[in-house]
């Protein structure tokens, strides 16, 4: 791929002043507040959505130690009145050569509604960004509706909404897909080796579902992920109706991607690697909708373009990587649940196909064998899956409870079983695409309501749920804000969010609020409270991406930080330096000039972490399903607030 160089901002166009505005923002500038000579070197950090009346509030200023040594902070309201101030909190350490100290702003005691900033006084100068105080049902519900926004955005099919990037049909030749042997690629996973696919001569329907990210191409893996928990924030939301139409739209897919007559379960829609005698989904950067107006043939280079290949988990009635089947299982029993009330002879219908993938998975996989999550698996790498099974066990549990279906036991028995073999395993960790022992556990402890199964009870399963926080805990301990997560690694902001998504499921289930404080930074710091500034939630903030590796955003969105945005995408967010040497790049690709200039990222740049908002930087602005869907069940557990669970 070309390296795109990166997009500079004129001074005196209206982009250039808007970045200019949006570095003051970044540098906490007072921007003519009438607070004196502004301190270029100190930046002020908040979360840009809001924080949660009643719990723990902090804020970060950052700067040279002897520029924070005498200062002090105080409150502003709308109308700039007063309303507390006081001194910075003891320095949590240094960040990097330019910003050697970092000083907490302790908001606690700020509990009455209303729109705030912090101005500094004293030898520092500096205001931050708009902040609100408000309940949790107010400040997060619009965060999950901006969530499903993006997921409508990224609607395939014919069944599209328009919105804001005014979508149209794509991939109709989906309907009629042929299915294709595993491809074989290096081992990297970067080139595929065969000079052709070979077909299986089935053909299915794989239309519709979700794109995955910013490309277009279509995975039962993180598709399962993300339904489920759309479908698992419904018991906390139940009003919210295009939160249900859209946990029923990628439900409907996975429903196409599994074949009950030929117990054949599909994994993967169109390839991302290819070679030069097979171009692929990212050889090109257009509209989606452009590729069903190819005029190709079999044989061509681009063929597989339009006429996107499916490739399945395992051959028919063979058994299915666990993975898969597990969390599959989990989804269709989960939408049993759903029906079980209105729809008693659907529900059945839906546990029926749970227990049938359930039942095709592969229980002997082999620790050195690759689990199936896609082709190349190196797009997403996967080391457990005995959470999987215990996921699809605790969920055809309590949907069998619900239906009064005698297999209840049976499920309830596996489920503790695998879940004493992940407890056992070398592979544990956190709510993730990779990990869902987190959202199994507290469904599983439901299902053995007190009792104890193969040996395990709730207590075992709380116990791993307070590892996976305090692993969290630990890290933000060393760090100067509070991070739980690795940030410079893949995916720090979804790993964020799903600490918080986990920290609210364990309060939920127990009684137990010993994390809400830890919970509340975690979720400040994806939203503004970090070294950058920034809010990883498109259009959450003040400061937020403008520039995401996303082909539609590009060609149909803004590129002047006005107009349309992918709200409520949620991207990576900071990467490791290193790996963000290169940039992606397109002839058709268009610059944007909405991201400010190249020093106003830099500058916040430290521990070996690096934050880019540019159109190429897949490493740290390409958002993606499984991304936005665990900030969406993060928030829809924090708007829930301390009321108890809806009962199962």
């Amino acid at each position: 791929m070309n390296t795109a160089p990166r997009p500079r901002l004129l001074v005196g166009t209206a982009a250039g002043l808007g970045a200019l505005l949006l570095a003051a923002t970044l540098h906490g500038l007072p921007l003519g507040d009438g607070n004196g000579p502004a301190s270029t070197e100190v930046a002020i950090r908040v979360d840009q959505v809001g924080y949660v009346r009643g719990e723990a509030k902090q804020a970060y200023v950052m700067g040279p130690s002897a520029a924070l040594a005498g200062a002090r902070f105080k409150v502003v309201d709308a109308e700039n009145d007063v309303v507390t101030a006081g001194r910075l909190g003891a320095s949590t350490g240094r960040w990097n050569a330019g910003y050697t100290s970092v000083r907490t702003v302790d908001l606690s005691r700020l509990n009455t509604p209303g729109t705030y900033r912090i101005v500094l006084t004293g030898t520092a100068a500096g205001r931050s960004p708009a902040f609100r105080v408000a309940d949790a049902d107010e400040l997060m519900t619009p965060l999950v509706r901006d969530n499903v926004l993006f997921l409508q955005a990224q609607r395939d099919g014919a069944d599209v909404l328009p919105g804001a990037l005014r979508r149209g049909p794509s991939h109709l030749a989906d309907e009629d897909a042929t299915v294709y042997a595993d491809p074989d690629y290096d081992e990297e996973g970067s080139e595929l080796l065969d000079e052709r696919l070979t077909p299986t001569g089935d053909r299915v329907d794989v239309s519709g579902g979700w794109f995955d990210a910013g490309d277009f191409l279509k995975f039962t893996g993180t598709t399962s992920y993300s339904v489920a928990e759309l479908l698992l924030a419904q018991r906390d939301l139940p009003g919210m109706a295009e939160l249900s139409a859209e946990a029923s739209h990628g439900l409907a897919w996975l429903d196409r991607m599994w074949d009950e007559d030929s117990e054949t379960l599909y994994a993967q829609v169109g390839i991302g690697a290819g070679n030069d005698a097979v171009l692929t989904d990212h050889d090109v950067w257009r509209l989606p909708e452009a590729d069903d107006r190819l005029d190709v043939s079999p044989g061509d280079p681009d063929y597989m373009i339009k006429h996107r290949p499916v490739f399945r988990a395992a051959a028919p009635g063979e058994p299915i990587s666990p993975n898969l089947a597990g969390r599959v299982a989990a989804v269709f029993a989960l939408a049993a649940q759903r029906a079980a009330d209105t729809e008693p002879e659907e529900a059945q219908d839906w546990l029926d196909k749970a227990a049938a993938v359930y039942d095709l998975a592969d229980a002997d996989h082999e620790p050195a064998e690759q689990l199936v999550t896609a082709f190349p698996g190196a797009f997403y790498p996967e080391d457990s899956w005995q959470d999987d099974m215990e996921f699809g066990g605790a969920e055809l549990a309590l949907a069998a409870r619900r239906l009064g279906d005698d297999r209840e036991g049976d499920w309830a028995d596996a489920a503790a079983g695998w879940a004493g073999d992940y407890l056992d395993s070398d592979v544990k960790g956190t709510l993730n695409v990779a990990d869902v022992s987190a959202l199994a556990h507290v469904d599983l402890a439901t299902v053995l309501d007190g009792t104890r199964t193969n040996g395990l009870g709730a207590e075992e399963l709380y116990a791993d749920l307070r590892r996976q926080l305090e692993d969290g805990v630990a890290r933000a301990g060393r760090d100067p804000f509070g991070a739980g997560a690795v940030y410079d690694d893949f995916d720090a902001v979804p790993h964020t969010f799903g600490l918080v998504a986990t920290a609210r499921l364990y309060a939920g289930a127990t009684g137990d609020t010993r994390y809400a404080a830890f919970a509340g930074r975690q979720r400040g710091w994806a939203l503004g409270a970090n070294a950058w500034g920034t809010s990883f939630v498109i259009g959450a903030g003040e400061v937020y991406p403008h520039c995401p590796e996303h082909q539609l955003a590009n060609l149909r969105g803004s590129r002047d930080g006005k107009g349309a945005i992918l709200r409520g995408a949620v991207v990576n967010g900071p990467n490791a330096a290193a790996r963000i040497e290169e940039l992606n790049g397109f002839p058709t690709m268009r610059k944007c000039t909405a991201a400010p200039p190249t020093g106003a990222w830099t500058d916040f740049d430290g521990k070996g972490a690096r934050y880019v908002d540019d159109v190429g930087a897949w490493q740290t602005v390409e958002p993606a399903l499984d991304f936005t869907t665990t900030a969406l069940l993060a928030f829809a557990l924090t708007a829930q607030g301390d009321s108890e669970r809806p009962s199962l």
